[in-house]
């Protein structure tokens, strides 16, 4: 009977722990992004893009990792975990899949809005 307890026990928390990282990435509309950043001060918008896209446009505040280093620089450049994190790349894919990646790193506050392509708003070059 116990063994039968801790067997149920460990199998809810595993379907709880699946459920919270699932829910970590929000994927969300450039306008609701834009709504969100105006309505809070502490967040990161992250442009995960190549370094030459970014410069070439980019929207203002933005930081680059570009995809492909997310694993490896997220950490060092991210440390607050629970820090409000938007993603975008140009269409959506790096984006989706940037997010996803922090999520599995344990990043818990993590909105992906797709692409620059669909932004509305000004945007800046270097």
């Amino acid at each position: 009977m116990n063994k039968i307890i801790i067997v149920l026990t460990v199998l809810a928390v595993c379907i709880v722990c699946a459920q919270v990282a699932k829910a970590s990435v929000r994927k969300i509309s450039g306008e609701d992004a834009h709504k969100m950043m105006s309505e809070m001060k502490d967040f990161v918008l992250l442009d995960v893009r190549t370094e030459s896209e970014f410069k070439e446009k980019r929207i203002q505040g933005a930081i680059l990792i570009p995809d492909f280093e997310i694993k490896t620089r997220a950490e060092k450049e991210l440390k607050n975990k629970n820090q409000v994190i938007f993603v975008y790349c140009r269409s959506g894919r790096r984006s989706a899949n940037a997010a996803e990646e922090l999520a599995k790193m344990g990043y818990t506050k993590v909105y992906d809005f797709g692409g620059i392509l669909d932004w509305k708003r000004e945007t800046v070059s270097d």
